[in-house]
């Protein structure tokens, strides 16, 4: 639970554990307090370590500056160089899905290997005006919690959970899309992936990567895990059913096997 500095700028990280080190990647809207459940299990065998990117969590905030995420692979590779680290196992959701991807591409040798969920090749225009949206909702946080929360879960787990679904909105609509603060920080965030793109750039990752993906995600539906595994080489893809894109909540305890039964696993000996 420390800082390090990138040109001046504070990036806050946790670590968790001891043994083959974990990097985990934040989602659009989390910070590191969201995997605060999931700690005790990925922490348990490996050294599990948290971030938040710019614009997340106790990070910098980057106000009145425009980026793109290749910001945010500047800090994972500055973090595993401030930690002493020549390479890790990387893990991502979503922007941080993104983010994991991209760094594997600019830095193929500090990957061990790329756990990558809900993520996608690049940011198409239905993803784009998604977001947009989502920024011009965001003077109201009901409308904002409206236009950006359901859509990440499955219906099934939404309306199967009503309890959970309205202690969360409580939470959110009160105590989070408030803030103005956080709420500028995600405009800036959302921002930030409009121009991302590596659907050409695939086949410099040389990680051996994992995809996972939910059969109710209309955010980075299947087509894109699917183009994910056609482009980088010798890609296993899992499809998560009855699962949206939020899988670390919905299927807490799969989400967390995938993860740490990827990375200490290896049968490359078999033929």
């Amino acid at each position: 639970m420390a800082f390090f500095e990138i040109n001046g700028k504070n990036i806050y990280y946790e670590v968790h554990g001891e043994g083959t080190p974990v990097v985990l990647l934040n989602g659009i809207m989390m910070s590191t307090p969201s995997w605060q459940m999931f700690v005790p299990a990925l922490s348990s065998n490996n050294k599990l370590i948290l971030v938040d990117f710019f614009d997340q969590g106790q990070s910098h905030k980057m106000v009145d500056e425009e980026y793109d995420q290749m910001l945010q692979v500047s800090v994972v590779k500055s973090l595993l160089e401030h930690l002493g680290l020549p390479k890790a196992n990387i893990a991502g959701v979503s922007y941080g899905g993104n983010v994991a991807l991209r760094f594997a591409i600019e830095h193929p040798q500090m990957v061990d290997k790329l756990a990558i969920f809900h993520a996608a090749p690049k940011t198409g225009a239905w993803l784009r005006d998604v977001g947009k949206s989502w920024i011009l909702s965001m003077d109201c946080p009901e409308n904002f919690y409206n236009t950006s929360i359901p859509v990440i879960y499955s219906p099934e787990f939404y309306n199967g959970n009503p309890d959970w679904v309205e202690v969360r909105k409580n939470f959110l609509t009160t105590h989070v899309f408030t803030n103005q603060d956080f709420m500028q920080a995600m405009a800036r965030l959302s921002h930030s992936s409009y121009s991302y793109d590596v659907s050409d750039k695939l086949d410099k990752i040389t990680a051996k990567t994992l995809i996972v993906a939910a059969d109710s995600d209309p955010l980075t539906p299947y087509a894109d895990q699917k183009a994910l595994k056609d482009g980088i080489k010798d890609a296993e893809l899992v499809l998560l059913p009855n699962c949206g894109h939020a899988s670390m909540y919905e299927k807490p305890t799969l989400f967390a096997s995938l993860i740490t039964g990827f990375v200490n696993t290896d049968f490359t000996g078999l033929q």
